[in-house]
């Protein structure tokens, strides 16, 4: 049962990525609408519209020096090279090892290239005493989307379980990879868009909104972490021209860290009340410490519009 739910999870991922990047195409074709509030949606019409951003990280030959990445209770991880797939995009390849008497699958907490929270495509399974090549993929659509054309830095948090149990091996600590396009890469925040909220250290800007999304309508948002935590933000009490929704929408910013996400509003929602076009959307911020759960903030009711 064990090997058929992780069977059924790698689908499941598989299924997604291939959302994101379907739906990274059909915001490109002219679909999306910037996010402006209410009150100043005149003074926004100058502001650039972020399809100027949506260069693509393969138009640059990047490598990477062979390093060992993990080296710890019998699990080595070395990074081989920089590679990039037509299908899965850009990742790094790399060589697994498990010494120990026990067989592990090693998966990511978190991956940041150029100091974006950026989701991987990554989990595998070694048993003891085995190696494996693998490779750690970057989402391709999160890339563009942050308008990150050179990568220049990736930082990751691996994690190794024990296959049979689940149970914690240990998580590393931050490993980082300098890339031959370190000198060059963009280091530039992708902050265009009206500003929604921004307290202690907490900055989330409203982008654009796609009402072709993969799976109904996608609010993206730019989101900001120098708050000395590592954070999670989602929403709550979310309408759209006056009906409740349920959104899907959660995303992990480590502290100094940025993070480019959207919030997805279920195609079902919107026929189910009747919602052709996206007029006004209300919602509340939740944010909160990731390690401990505890709440940081509870924002007002925000209320903007897509013009």
């Amino acid at each position: 049962m064990k090997k058929n739910a992780k069977w059924i999870a790698a689908a499941l991922c598989l299924v997604v990525f291939a959302a994101m990047a379907l739906g990274s195409g059909q915001a490109d074709s002219g679909t999306a609408k910037r996010v402006v509030t209410n009150e100043e949606a005149e003074t926004e019409a100058s502001d650039t519209d972020t399809s100027e951003n949506s260069n693509s990280p393969a138009d640059v030959m990047t490598a990477i020096d062979e390093q060992v990445l993990v080296d710890q209770d019998g699990i080595v991880v070395t990074a081989m090279e920089y590679v990039t797939d037509s299908i899965f995009g850009d990742g790094i390849k790399m060589l697994l090892e498990n010494n120990s008497d026990k067989d592990i699958t090693i998966g990511c907490n978190a991956l940041i290239v150029n100091d974006y929270m950026i989701a991987d495509l990554f989990s595998a399974e070694i048993a003891a005493g085995k190696k494996a090549n693998e490779t750690l993929y970057f989402s391709s659509t999160q890339l563009e989307a942050a308008g990150i054309k050179n990568v220049g830095k990736i930082e990751i948090y691996f994690h190794i379980y024990d296959s049979s149990t689940y149970d914690t091996v240990f998580d590393s600590e931050c490993v980082t990879i300098q890339t031959s396009e370190y000198a060059n890469m963009d280091t530039t925040p992708d902050d265009a868009g009206k500003e929604l909220y921004n307290r202690d250290g907490i900055r989330i800007v409203g982008k654009t909104v796609d009402e072709n999304s993969f799976w109904g309508t996608a609010i993206l948002l730019y989101c900001e972490n120098n708050s000395g935590k590592n954070v999670g933000i989602s929403v709550n009490d979310m309408s759209v021209n006056g009906f409740m929704m349920s959104p899907f929408f959660s995303t992990t910013i480590y502290d100094g860290k940025k993070s480019i996400d959207d919030i997805t509003v279920f195609s079902s929602d919107l026929e189910q009340n009747g919602i052709e076009a996206i007029e006004e959307v209300e919602l509340k911020f939740h944010i909160y410490e990731i390690d401990s759960y505890s709440t940081i903030a509870d924002s007002e009711p925000i209320t903007f519009s897509a013009q």
